[in-house]
């Protein structure tokens, strides 16, 4: 992707065993760690909106514990799509698991679509640029 070489992967494992495939994957084709990208979901963020972050805590995301378990470190580039809270008391485990209603669809396919675009600019910049340009997407 403009002259950069990228592996894509979708892990087949459960989402809360992510490190299980991705491990592997970064030991196999030797990417260093500020060449990967996680991208998850976050109830931390607000809905619709995109955050990239380096080297944080898994904030609760078993998908991204796993991975850092395995990966023995949480140092790695995390681009985080917002679900925002769940309503009332519901269990966010629930509320993550669920899908979401017709009147969130537009929302989300649009920060799908800005996903893809710092997901490719990650890719072509590197993160710090990245995450600069992952800022003003959400303006």
């Amino acid at each position: 992707m403009n002259g950069q070489r990228a592996v894509l992967v979708l892990p087949t494992t459960f989402m809360n065993e992510s490190g299980q495939s991705v491990a592997p994957l970064v030991k196999y084709y030797g990417i260093e760690s500020s060449n990967l990208l996680v991208v998850h979901d976050d109830i931390d963020v607000p809905f619709a909106k995109l955050k990239m972050q380096w080297s944080r805590g898994h904030g609760g995301n078993n998908g991204v514990r796993s991975t850092a378990h395995s990966l023995k470190s949480d140092e790695f580039w995390r681009l985080k799509l917002g679900v925002g809270r769940p309503p009332g008391r519901t269990d966010p485990a629930v509320y993550v698991l669920g899908r979401f209603g017709a009147t969130q669809r537009g929302d989300i396919d649009v920060a799908i679509a800005k996903a893809t675009d710092a997901i490719e600019h990650f890719i072509s910049y590197g993160g710090q640029e990245a995450r600069q340009f992952t800022g003003e997407l959400n303006d």
